[in-house]
């Protein structure tokens, strides 16, 4: 006869949930009962049945994570964290991409919700009231988003662009306009608020290469010394766009950038930007879906963005 979960359960002198914990999410047990538990799995010739374990526990060992453009380079890092964290744990991962779509993104959430144990979303465009509804379907963790009731992993955007004012301000530069976002992104108000009405607003436009080649031509009328984009994606449009009008970046006009994805490093002149911790974002938002998971309650955790600064950036023009 196979030896079951329930068979190491009663000679480690634990619950059945307890192994299961000790082998699908090593880090939410004691380090002395996992061993016990290790000790007596390896014991008995234990094999887990993901299946048989899911009907013991009520749980699948999967997660989802739904963001909402994989052809951002953002949003990969992010899900790099969630993969690697997740595997640590012995979970898998079921990924989707809303396309920037509200009710896309709540469509996947539903079908995902009975395959998985809970679901990160990342930037969600979902209303408030969206968020809290889907989440009498399946435990949520929100990345780059605040609603009440759920747990949240911020990227503190509103300082990151307060580093890249006051470095703007360092290079002499005093008129400087904020290229923005999709509006409806709260990682757009985010960025706002860390502007604090110190530059003059423009847009909001598509969060791309086209958003951001469309954003300089109009940036381009405002006599601004200095441009900041959204994100990065829209920064590199930024400098196509001025690069192909004979605008010399940055003895002309400075330009910045958000996210620090590779492109930033690689683009000519390498772009002035504010690395976000997109990566570390993705392993604290499962670290969260697990707390959740064991019955802790809604949580916030923020972590700190750093300001890079590379070739797109220089001293105001009558000051160079």
């Amino acid at each position: 006869m196979a030896v079951t979960i329930r068979d190491v359960a009663r000679q480690a002198q634990v619950s059945v949930s307890t192994v299961s914990r000790a082998l699908s999410a090593p880090g939410l047990v004691k380090e002395a009962t996992r061993q016990r538990v290790l000790d007596v799995v390896a014991g008995l010739g234990y094999q887990p049945n993901r299946a048989a374990r899911s009907l013991i526990t009520g749980r699948t060992g999967n997660l989802g994570i739904v963001v909402p453009d994989l052809e951002n380079p953002f949003f990969p890092a992010v899900l790099r964290g969630v993969q690697t964290r997740a595997g640590e744990a012995g979970t898998s991962v079921f990924f989707c991409d809303s396309r920037e779509d509200p009710e896309t993104e709540a469509e996947l959430v539903r079908t995902m919700a009975a395959q998985v144990d809970g679901v990160v979303l990342c930037a969600s465009l979902l209303t408030d009231e969206q968020i809290l509804e889907l989440q009498n379907l399946t435990p949520l963790v929100l990345i780059n988003r605040i609603v009440d009731g759920v747990s949240s992993v911020l990227m503190d955007s509103a300082d990151g662009m307060d580093q890249v004012v006051a470095h703007l301000e360092s290079l002499g530069h005093k008129d400087y306009v904020y290229l923005g976002g999709p509006a409806a992104a709260w990682s757009n108000n985010r960025r706002m608020q860390g502007l604090n009405g110190r530059a003059r607003l423009l847009g909001s436009f598509e969060p791309n290469f086209g958003g951001g080649y469309a954003a300089a031509e109009q940036a381009l009328k405002t006599g601004a010394t200095a441009f900041i984009a959204y994100n990065d994606l829209m920064a590199l449009g930024v400098l196509s766009y001025l690069a192909e009008h004979g605008v010399q970046v940055p003895q002309q006009i400075s330009v910045t950038g958000f996210d620090d994805i590779l492109y930033a490093a690689m683009c000519s002149p390498a772009l002035t930007t504010i690395a976000m911790p997109t990566e570390e974002a993705g392993k604290v938002a499962v670290d969260l879906l697990a707390e959740r998971l064991d019955g802790a309650e809604p949580e916030l955790r923020e972590l700190p963005t750093k300001l890079v600064i590379r070739a797109s950036t220089r001293k105001h023009p009558m000051l160079a």
